[in-house]
């Protein structure tokens, strides 16, 4: 597809990479040369130099041709304004970033009056995600699948835990309830598991079940699984304002320690149901005083990740709270993911996400059959959700008859609504919904799944 992406901050730069990585024709837009230059070099993409809002530099682009627009530049109006001039001008479909919480009020009505395909609000998708795993403190990262009957879980695996030293043919008989363990992440390295594989303490493990099969699976190894019922906030931005209403509504009860005082106010105003604290977010003494040490949640907001890292390294080593640490700068996740900060949440990473779903799904009317796509393990491996809409070379055939990619697992099947963890004599049908975790990057459609 003809994709046109209007900014180059960290949205806009990771949409590249993996929209350009799956060989659809980019252009992107900037008004800083600097940012496009290294952009267009670096992922051999079209690179324009102008106001993505301005109608001639839409045209310079191709928007007249274009089928999807993306505007992802830090000003809202600038991107709304961007969606309007691209639905008159080519007529293509669009996709805004939209941030303001006043916005996000009417976003309905915005949407409809502009046309827009889409509009993603990168710190409201962040705290549904934190409120998520709030809700189930075991998990480092919960995705779901089929409509939400299919979970896909990250955990790790803590020493003394029933598991440790355990070959992977073997837990059935240790749980009994149907899970699948799809991926491992020990050392750093990434491995896409078979049977003989042998679990170990240290290990983030992945695993595919049904809700109720995930709930039996971590009360059976002895993990907890009940939601928080408090939590610690440091930082009160709008990530901060959108998470403490969602725990609100779930029942937790919520501090937020933000050091302006005006916003303070604000934060009291908007949320009657937290107690907001204005102190320095950086102040041990304060953190004891709120009871850092008997939280059984403490989430990292503040806008300096080191603020964030800091401050989720104090909350363990003086808490067993459920710890989530929110990133922005993407340079090097790979050295944040080794810090165990707990669950590390980068508002950018499941903006660019939710967008590459979109575009994905758009692919549908023209061959592609996936449904759902996730990113793991520092996009090193994909889980992916495909429709089977047509018989072909993968229906009807016994799994362990096909001849499957290297380091590519089938590990669910939706069948008429009835979820099946597969084994060799299992089969996929016309109509059935398929899950498969690989490090093959890229797939898109089921056939691709072959050797």
């Amino acid at each position: 597809m003809q994709i046109i992406i209007v900014g180059c901050g960290n949205v806009g730069v990771t949409l590249t990479e993996h929209l350009s990585g799956e060989g659809h024709d980019i252009t992107v837009i900037d008004q800083n040369a600097k940012k496009v230059q290294r952009v267009s070099s670096r992922y051999d993409v079209k690179g324009i130099i102008g106001n993505g809002a301005s109608y001639m530099t839409l045209i310079e682009a191709g928007i007249e041709t274009a089928d999807l627009l993306i505007a992802a530049t830090g000003m809202d109006e600038q991107n709304l304004l961007a969606c309007l001039f691209a639905r008159k001008a080519g007529g293509c479909q669009t996709i805004a970033r939209v941030r303001d919480p006043e916005y996000i009020k009417e976003i309905d009505f915005i949407k409809e009056e502009l046309g827009l395909s889409m509009t993603i609000n990168p710190e409201y998708a962040a705290a549904t995600e934190i409120a998520r795993l709030l809700r189930f403190p075991s998990a480092i990262e919960i995705d779901t699948f089929a409509k939400g009957k299919i979970e896909l879980l990250k955990f790790k695996l803590e020493a003394g835990n029933r598991l440790c030293k355990t070959q992977l043919k073997g837990i059935h008989g240790l749980v009994q309830c149907d899970v699948l363990v799809c991926a491992v992440e020990r050392g750093g390295d990434v491995v896409i598991p078979d049977g003989n594989f042998m679990l170990e303490a240290g290990d983030v493990v992945s695993i595919v079940a049904s809700p109720s099969n995930a709930a039996k699976f971590f009360q059976r190894i002895g993990v907890e699984t009940n939601q928080v019922k408090d939590a610690i906030l440091v930082g009160g931005d709008s990530l901060s304002y959108y998470l403490a209403q969602q725990l609100c509504d779930m029942g937790i009860e919520v501090t937020i320690l933000e050091k302006n005082f005006a916003r303070c106010e604000q934060l009291s105003e908007l949320l009657p149901k937290a107690r907001v604290i204005n102190g320095d977010e950086i102040d041990r003494e304060l953190l004891l005083e709120l009871d850092v040490r008997s939280t059984e949640a403490f989430v990292a907001l503040t806008a300096l990740d080191e603020e964030n890292i800091m401050l989720s390294l104090f909350a363990k080593r003086h808490s067993k709270a459920k710890i989530v640490t929110k990133v922005n700068k993407i340079s090097f996740d790979e050295i944040v993911d080794n810090m165990e900060l707990g669950s590390v949440i980068y508002p950018k990473y499941l903006t660019s996400e939710y967008i590459v779903r979109y575009v994905r799904a758009m692919q549908n009317s023209i061959g592609s059959n996936v449904e759902t796509m996730y990113k793991m393990f520092g996009d090193r491996v994909e889980a992916l959700e495909f429709q089977i809409r047509e018989d072909s070379s993968v229906v009807n055939i016994p799994l362990q008859e096909l001849n499957l990619k290297q380091n590519l697992l089938i590990c669910s099947i939706n069948h008429q609504g009835k979820i099946i963890t597969p084994r060799g004599q299992d089969r996929m049908q016309v109509g059935d919904t398929v899950v498969v975790v690989t490090t093959n990057i890229g797939l898109r459609d089921v056939k691709d799944i072959l050797g």
